[in-house]
């Protein structure tokens, strides 16, 4: 566990355990300051994305997710709306990372679990925080996949397509 730079962008692997022993230790001090923390990521995760689809985690404001989840209980709303929103970032996250479909977060399990944290003990911490795991070490490993010439990259895609017809096109000049 520890931190990754993803596409330029430091993001950090927690466990899982470790992370909700906390959120309950520090009477969910800590589980704010996460919050924070893994919106954080994943809007910086986004802002790495150009296509429209990323729009989504690059406007997500840390800040007010955070104070969703913490001075927004007073209001009732926020704090869910946040979290059903939080999964499904998480969720496209995945989808734009490349986690196949049934690998991906379910995003209404996500919040019933968060519901339960209510009464019982905050469980989607670690459901969560695993996923988010998995598309960070997702990411890295096809980075270097592709560092290595294993992975196609869109980056090699394009290197490849327009060098492709310039050998063609010189190949077809020296057989006429």
């Amino acid at each position: 566990m520890g931190r990754l730079e993803i596409r330029g962008v430091e993001v950090k692997t927690r466990r899982l355990w470790f992370v909700f022993l906390y959120a309950i230790g520090t009477l969910g001090i800590y589980y704010i300051v996460w919050y924070y923390r893994v919106h954080s990521e994943l809007q910086r995760f986004g802002s790495t994305m150009s296509n429209d689809e990323s729009a989504e985690l690059y406007e997500i404001n840390a800040l007010n997710s955070a104070l969703a989840v913490s001075i927004g209980s007073w209001l009732i709303v926020p704090p869910f709306v946040s979290q059903w929103r939080f999964y499904r970032r998480i969720r496209l996250a995945q989808e734009l990372g490349g986690i196949q479909e049934h690998e991906r977060i379910n995003h209404t399990l996500g919040f019933v679990l968060f519901l339960l944290a209510f009464f019982l003990l905050p469980f989607e911490v670690p459901y969560a925080q695993s996923h988010l795991n998995r598309l960070w070490k997702h990411i890295r490993d096809e980075e270097q996949k592709a560092r290595q010439g294993m992975r196609r990259t869109a980056e090699n895609q394009v290197a490849t397509e327009t060098a492709a017809p310039s050998s063609s096109s010189s190949a077809s000049r020296i057989s006429a």
